[in-house]
């Protein structure tokens, strides 16, 4: 009896398996993972601090991916990793270049510019006294200060603080509106201590001689004596007290020189 005879099929040809492709695709496949991680890792650090970047390697990726779906002809196994790595690569160098950048330096706001005063009357103007700094409280150096700034302030002009050691009664020297020659000396005197007769005659025996004054003026926080106002007006010195300084430095009342003119004419 005879057997029937099986049929074979007939073997598709094939690729034969490569151990060196192989062996190279999961090398690459290893190393782009590794190099994945450390992008992943970065892209975590640009995502906290540039959200910016990692929207924008997203649509980067999304781009690439559509790119290659159109394309429909089959790469090898060595080609996608070669190109796998190489996307790695790039986003990873761009990570690394964010992550380098410096950050943008804060705008601070313009800074507020006060409004600028307007200009001040230099004649009715109150100066210290009215704007609350009262005489009595400053040094005998910024009493003798704040009588120039007065003098400059109803008109004087070349007004000099000369007050000091050796400065022989003079404290502060001008001419007044009229061109004479104004010397004051600086009594900052307090409730209890008035300016007396002697000091008035050491003042009136400098002023007149040794300054050449045409016009001596004693100024003091406090009051004067009745021996002082009489020798005062013997020889022609105006005397200012405190009431009197204060009207005069807030513009109630003429300067002393006014005063002075008035008495000699």
């Amino acid at each position: 009896m005879t057997m029937p005879e099986r049929r074979t099929r007939a073997l598709r040809p094939g690729r034969r398996f490569d151990l060196r492709s192989t062996a190279m695709f999961f090398g690459l496949l290893a190393a782009a993972l590794v190099i994945g991680g450390l992008a992943v890792r970065a892209l975590a650090g640009v995502v906290e601090r540039r959200p910016v970047w990692a929207v924008v390697l997203l649509c980067l990726g999304l781009a690439v991916a559509v790119a290659r779906g159109r394309r429909r002809r089959r790469l090898s196994a060595a080609g996608v990793a070669r190109q796998a790595g190489r996307a790695f690569a790039r986003g990873t160098s761009t990570a690394l270049d964010a992550l380098d950048a410096p950050a943008p330096a804060p705008v601070s706001a313009p800074p507020v510019i006060p409004a600028q005063a307007g200009p001040v009357d230099e004649v009715t103007s109150p100066l210290p006294v009215a704007q609350g700094i009262d005489h009595e409280a400053l040094t005998p150096d910024e009493f003798e200060a704040a009588t120039a700034e007065l003098c400059a302030r109803d008109g004087c002009t070349e007004v000099q603080v000369v007050g000091g050691a050796g400065d022989l009664g003079a404290d502060v020297t001008a001419l007044t509106p009229d061109g004479r020659r104004l010397v004051v000396q600086c009594k900052r005197y307090g409730e209890d201590n008035k300016v007396g007769s002697q000091d008035l005659q050491r003042f009136g025996g400098t002023c007149f001689t040794v300054h050449e004054a045409d016009l001596a003026v004693v100024v003091t926080t406090g009051e004067f004596t009745v021996p002082a106002l009489e020798y005062a007006e013997q020889c022609g010195i105006v005397c200012v007290d405190g009431d009197g300084l204060l009207a005069w430095s807030q513009g109630r009342a003429e300067a002393p020189w006014a005063a002075g003119r008035e008495e000699t004419a």
